[in-house]
């Protein structure tokens, strides 16, 4: 048998044996800490409406208000509901314009909570984010 042969068969055994280890990293995980938000202007000055989502798990609307009256960087502060209406958290949200990207963060006590990354779209602010260790 030549060399190539034996080295792909052994590497197919092996991967064969791990069985489910070698399943996706999200597959594995219960939760992942990566969310998604979608922020878009809404009518009244300095508001702005959110679509969130936490894992697969969580997902809500929420409101940011006492920003800008023009673009989205600024200072705000943030409620964050679950599908079903019950409320979920609050933060101060600060949204810094870096070129054509923005840097996100989600502050509470004083301390950053989570943060993220965004882009403007058609429509509005997506921002991907990840909460922080304490």
């Amino acid at each position: 048998m030549r060399p190539w042969r034996f080295f792909s068969a052994s590497l197919i055994g092996l991967l064969l044996a791990a069985g489910p280890a070698c399943a996706p990293v999200a597959a594995q995980t219960a939760e992942v800490n990566i969310g998604f938000v979608l922020y878009t202007k809404s009518h009244a000055p300095g508001t702005l409406n959110a679509r969130w989502m936490y894992g697969n798990n969580y997902r809500g609307p929420g409101i940011a208000t006492g920003g800008p009256k023009e673009g989205f960087a600024g200072r705000y502060h943030v409620r964050y509901f679950y599908d079903s209406g019950e409320f979920s958290d609050e933060y101060d949200l600060v949204i810094e314009k870096t070129g054509d990207a923005y840097e996100v963060s989600w502050i509470t006590g004083g301390k950053i909570s989570a943060v993220g990354v965004g882009m403007e779209v058609e429509g509005g602010l997506a921002v991907g984010w990840r909460r922080v260790g304490d």
